[in-house]
């Protein structure tokens, strides 16, 4: 039991230290300085990375598998705005391919595990 709740409070003080460094430090040079958005873009950054610790979160605390599955592929559709953000700010359109084809594999994997988690065959 003591072991744990060590653990426990080991996790949240490691996740809070992370969070001190997302919010206090600046983010790597990933955006243009010239764009009028970049604040937004930050922000919009800032959300989807506290976004992602609670779908963590929730992965690991989930009581069903169910709840487990619908969480990986929120985090999913995290990676595409991740993707999609990076991709505006840098100029750089590859990042935008790579976001469809991250979205793509993560729509074939979420009907597989629901096919999975029904019961069924993946040739039913």
């Amino acid at each position: 039991m003591k072991k744990s709740r060590f653990s426990y409070i080991v996790g949240a003080l490691f996740i809070l230290v992370v969070l001190a460094i997302i919010l206090f430090r600046p983010l790597p040079i990933l955006f243009y300085e010239g764009l009028p958005f970049i604040p937004f873009l930050k922000r919009a950054f800032y959300i989807l990375i506290f976004s992602c610790i609670l779908c963590l979160y929730r992965i690991f605390k989930g009581p069903t598998s169910a709840d487990r599955a619908v969480t990986i592929d929120m985090l999913g559709v995290l990676i595409v705005g991740f993707c999609a953000i990076i991709g505006i700010s840098t100029g750089r359109s590859w990042y935008i391919d790579i976001a469809i084809a991250w979205a793509l594999q993560s729509f074939i994997a979420t009907l597989a595990l629901a096919k999975f988690l029904e019961g069924k065959s993946f040739d039913d």
